[in-house]
């Protein structure tokens, strides 16, 4: 949860966000109001010696080269899932409010829903880019506004089990689905996870945020990162609001990069810090209690510039 901005639409210095707040907090928080609701996935503290940089990687489309939520939706979930998809494209809902919607159609079991998840293929490269990554002491966190309870095994299976995943809590009690959004912001009911909190609470622990993505439900959190990697529909999203970017295609041309960038870092050459971005959602600048986005406008280009 952000601290709120002053008039000019201009936040706070994201390190001076530091103490702790209780689970189940309202929106109105002051300077030194963490972002990271107690019962949360902790964010690693910045200890010295450490390069101030972490990583954030959406899951549908981006990890697993499908929409493994969208998958699951088409071939289980009869009815106006199409409805809700289109409304949800052109910015007419929000993701919460449609997995909600969602979650009541499903006509199959849990174990035909987790078989056609487990079918999905993944970007052979991720595995290989994480242990680059956290080699260098870089962490590494899976954000994803999707179903999710189907991340922590597909990463068990890459050989990845012990990444944070930040996402919803889907379960399936007696036969029958239930999702509960306990990554969602507290007073904005826009996304089903707050993409764009955890970005902030990275960039509050003294670390610049790399955000890997590929497709709408990323614009809140690419909009706030320091860098972005982005493929398919997020990368006209970049474009559209000129926000710095690089173009991928698998994991292993990001693991390149990443292999240059590190040893720069290490050399003290060009070591990234985290920069403060005009809020441009969220409670801060639409008001509590929306579930709905207003009506997209490009967002003023803002001075980050992309990192080599």
């Amino acid at each position: 949860m952000a601290a709120p901005m002053d008039g000019r639409g201009t936040p706070p210095d994201p390190r001076s966000l530091a103490e702790p707040v209780p689970q189940g907090a309202g929106s109105t928080l002051s300077a030194g109001t963490a972002l990271v609701p107690a019962g949360q996935v902790a964010v690693p503290p910045l200890l010295p010696g450490q390069i101030p940089v972490a990583i954030l990687v959406d899951y549908d489309g981006t990890i697993a080269l499908n929409d493994v939520t969208d998958v699951i939706v088409a071939r289980h979930f009869p009815g106006a899932w199409e409805l809700y998809e289109e409304a949800y494209d052109a910015g007419r809902m929000g993701s919460r409010e449609i997995m909600t919607e969602e979650i009541q159609l499903l006509d199959a079991s849990p174990a035909e829903v987790v078989a056609t998840a487990n079918e999905q293929p993944h970007d052979a490269g991720f595995a290989p880019f994480v242990r680059r990554a956290r080699a260098a002491d870089i962490p590494v966190e899976i954000v994803s506004d999707g179903f999710g309870f189907f991340i922590g095994p597909a990463l068990a299976r890459l050989g990845v089990p012990d990444l944070p995943i930040v996402t919803a809590s889907t379960t399936f009690p007696g036969g029958r689905a239930r999702i509960e959004f306990p990554n969602g912001h507290p007073s904005c009911l826009v996304c089903g996870t707050c993409k764009r909190n955890r970005v902030l609470a990275h960039q509050a622990a003294g670390r610049a945020v790399i955000f890997i993505g590929d497709g709408e439900s990323d614009r809140y959190a690419a909009g706030y990162s320091d860098l972005v990697f982005a493929k398919n529909r997020l990368i006209g999203i970049c474009e559209e609001n000129g926000w710095p970017h690089r173009r991928f295609a698998e994991f292993a041309d990001i693991e390149a990069w990443l292999v240059g960038s590190i040893a720069a870092w290490q050399g003290g050459i060009d070591v990234p810090q985290p920069a403060r971005h005009p809020f441009f959602c969220g409670p801060e600048v639409w008001g509590p209690g929306l579930t709905v986005p207003p009506p997209r406008v490009p967002h003023p280009a803002d001075p980050r510039t992309a990192r080599a």
